[in-house]
């Protein structure tokens, strides 16, 4: 159980939500009322208050915009049919949170301050949680080193923040994938890991010359020979192979360890296919769509939480596959949403009650 935290809070005089409509929001474009905020200093945590939405006060010096020591995670609050607040897997950020944490030299977060803090904040702003299917509270903690020096070298203060977007229906059309061979996301020893501001800033430009094309997200692959496979645009990816569910492995530590993720691998045991966590790469996914044996293939995420992909190419390579005869990513979803919205048992304690 979490310990009891003493949190500083000051009410917003009036709601924002009394001008907006929560039906079919775009994602990450409004935010709530109220935020939480703590401060280390000192090497220790103080200070933590939830208080109305604001800007942030930062001198132009202030470390994180010269040296980029920025992580975050992205979780997701959903009401059920009888308005009962859930979290989905919190601890499980908490924990890959400060992973990050400690790869980019940052101090760890309590769990008293992630998980209470993230329950109160949700807990204050719960009308925010749209009551309908498709919808949710998407749950940003981040963490950015705040001294106001240049210099390259780990800060000594640091915020952490947590604000709340309401988002409708992320309509996960499939997804048309071009297979990276130029540009890299992660190499072994690096931090592809970790959620930092840094990986998905050196993304952007692969994505959009990707998109140029006439793609809508790139397939990832290793920095040495452009072979193995890594991850499709920011989401996990997981090719069926027959009966076989196959994902990239974590060991190299080139790939972000995402809570839908597990999630989608544990259901997949439970529908009865063989789950394969292993190095895969681009010769081995040829040979199976031109012997028939790949049967789907779709990311895993956060956002989306299930992205069906129909199309993998490049210069040379065009592979088209049946997404509307394809089953095991909609079931996935379909399961998934079943859990967070409570039409069935938790069976795995994934929900974390508000």
């Amino acid at each position: 159980m979490t310990a009891a935290l003493d949190i500083v809070i000051t009410k917003a005089e009036s709601s924002k939500l009394n001008d907006l409509n929560l039906e079919n929001i775009p994602f990450g474009k409004y935010f709530t009322d109220h935020m939480l905020e703590a401060t280390f200093e000192d090497g220790e945590w103080s200070s933590v208050e939830i208080k109305p939405y604001q800007p942030l006060s930062c001198d132009p010096s202030t470390a994180v915009f010269h040296y980029g020591q920025a992580i975050f995670e992205g979780i997701k609050a959903y009401k059920n049919a009888a308005g009962e607040a859930s979290i989905f897997r919190p601890y499980d950020n908490h924990k890959r949170f400060n992973k990050s944490a400690d790869r980019m030299s940052m101090p760890s977060v309590p769990e008293e301050i992630f998980i209470e803090g993230m329950r109160k904040l949700v807990e204050i702003d719960s009308d925010w949680i749209p009551a309908k299917k498709e919808h949710s509270l998407y749950i940003r903690p981040f963490m950015i080193g705040i001294d106001a020096v240049l210099g390259v070298k780990p800060c000594e203060t640091y915020k952490f923040i947590i604000i709340l977007s309401p988002t409708g229906p992320y309509y996960a059309e499939p997804m048309k994938i071009y297979i990276e061979d130029t540009y890299t996301r992660a190499a072994p020893g690096g931090v592809g890991f970790s959620k930092n501001a840094g990986n998905y800033g050196g993304s952007m430009k692969a994505a959009l010359e990707a998109k140029a094309l006439g793609y809508d997200q790139v397939l990832w692959t290793d920095a040495f020979e452009h072979k193995w496979l890594q991850e499709v645009g920011m989401m996990n990816v997981i090719f069926v192979i027959n009966d076989t569910a196959i994902t990239p492995s974590l060991e190299e530590g080139t790939i972000l360890e995402g809570v839908t993720r597990s999630s989608a691998l544990t259901i997949l045991r439970e529908m009865g296919l063989k789950v394969e966590e292993r190095r895969i790469n681009i010769d081995e996914l040829i040979a199976a769509y031109h012997s028939g044996a790949l049967k789907e293939a779709f990311g895993v995420g956060t956002a989306a939480t299930v992205a069906p992909i129909k199309e993998f190419g490049s210069s040379n390579i065009k592979m088209e596959l049946d997404v509307k005869n394809a089953v095991v990513a909609k079931e996935i979803k379909r399961q998934l949403d079943a859990i967070r919205y409570s039409e069935v048992a938790d069976r795995h304690n994934w929900l974390f009650k508000i």
